[in-house]
């Protein structure tokens, strides 16, 4: 039975259906849980550091240090305390959360969006980096949402704001956000890899980019980066994004020899996770796509083509959208399911959350059938409106059944969506 994530149970899992729509998306967080994937990943054993497949002898390094930003980081910090406390020397974790840790020190930063809060954070990392040798072993913990969380000077803090307020009108996947990104930055594209030179790092990946790209997750701070500040200014001058002081990123490939990089989760381990739970309970499952980005209207066509009686159909994502105003609440996962309304028929149940258990807003997404139709009609709400003002918070929040409260889940692998038809 998954861990009883959904805060309002009772207000949203009104229906058979919308229980067992429920009970697979609880699932699907379970299998991501950050302290589970991190219990699985790493061992201390005496002298010798087991990650994943790669042992370290504790005897050939002098300190061990923890950095780590994004999301997850404050729950992977506390969680890798509890495992290798002991050969901890110092850390320092900059999440959108607090962490509650004995060696590591914890700061609090903003997302999506960076602030000067995030290069304070930054900051004192900087300085705990000046003090790692060249036989320290340092253990980076890289998640969704760094990319602004871990925000290395107040240049940077100017040009990633505007660039994200930009790019989320293009309506374009994040692969050329995060291009550009890595060339207006000192710390991202490998460059916290050449800063940590020539020390060994692990880098741990809580990967929220779909399809497998880890080098993209927060922007890849300890990948050696592909793409060059031409690559960058590209894009930048194809949407129309404004000006930026481009910087190349590390291009020596020594400062990459002491660097491993492991994913110990990624948004298929979730997917996974719900399909077996499903036919566990007899529950035919269709994972569609772990790789989903598309407009709302082709999302539902794809699933509404593969739905059939008595099955689930399942996918991993984001949906795509252009935010060309502003004012609405909520994230893309509310607005998927406004979507969904003008396509499901009474037979089906439609639910789509943010797995970080924040869409947006303090819930995590919505679960919609055509009670919600009713519900809306009888309170005489304009769906069309609340659709074009991107406000599926507002508009949920009314009719009183629909908003999924998980609370943080500290973790993050993008979206999950599922759809069952009875």
């Amino acid at each position: 039975m998954p861990k009883p994530w959904i805060q309002n149970w009772p207000s949203v899992a009104i229906s058979e259906p919308r229980e067992l729509v429920l009970k697979i998306m609880q699932a699907g967080i379970d299998a991501i849980d950050t302290e589970l994937v991190l219990k699985k990943s790493i061992e201390l054993n005496e002298q010798t550091l087991s990650v994943g497949e790669k042992k370290y002898n504790l005897k050939e390094f002098g300190s061990v240090y923890v950095l780590g930003f994004g999301k997850a980081s404050a729950k992977a910090a506390e969680v890798i305390e509890t495992i290798i406390g002991p050969i901890i020397s110092a850390g320092v974790v900059i999440s959108n959360v607090p962490a509650t840790c004995a060696k590591i020190r914890s700061f609090v930063g903003t997302h999506p969006l960076p602030s000067l809060a995030n290069v304070a954070a930054a900051k004192e990392m900087a300085k705990l980096i000046e003090e790692i040798k060249e036989n320290d072993l340092v253990i980076c913990l890289i998640s969704g949402g760094g990319s602004a969380l871990l925000c290395w000077d107040e240049e940077e803090f100017h040009q990633g704001k505007q660039l994200y307020e930009n790019y989320l009108k293009t309506g374009q996947d994040i692969a050329g956000l995060n291009t550009v990104r890595k060339h207006i930055s000192r710390a991202k594209g490998g460059g916290l890899a050449k800063m940590l030179y020539p020390a060994t790092v692990v880098g741990l990946i809580f990967s929220d980019i779909a399809g497998g790209r880890d080098d993209l997750v927060d922007s890849g701070p300890t990948f050696f980066d592909g793409t060059t500040s031409q690559d960058a200014k590209r894009i930048v001058e194809k949407y129309g994004l404004g000006q930026y002081k481009l910087y190349e990123t590390p291009k020596e490939e020594e400062y990459f020899h002491k660097v491993t990089n492991l994913t110990v989760v990624a948004n298929t381990m979730g997917l996974w996770a719900m399909k077996k739970y499903a036919e566990d309970l007899g529950v035919q499952a269709n994972i569609l796509s772990a790789e989903m980005y598309f407009s709302p209207e082709e999302t539902m066509e794809k699933i509404l083509a593969a739905a059939k009686p008595g099955w689930v159909i399942l996918g991993g994502g984001e949906v795509k959208l252009k935010i060309d105003k502003a004012g609405g609440r909520g994230g893309r996962s509310m607005n998927m399911c406004m979507h969904a309304l003008n396509y499901i028929s009474e037979r089906d149940t439609f639910c789509s959350i943010d797995s970080d258990g924040l869409d947006n807003s303090d819930c995590a997404g919505a679960i919609v059938d055509t009670g919600t139709s009713t519900r809306l009609n009888h309170l005489n709400l304009d769906l069309k409106h609340y659709q074009q003002h991107f406000d599926g918070y507002t508009l949920f929040e009314q009719t009183g059944s629909e908003l999924i409260y998980t609370g943080p889940t500290e973790a993050n692998v993008s979206d999950f969506l599922a759809l069952y038809r009875k």
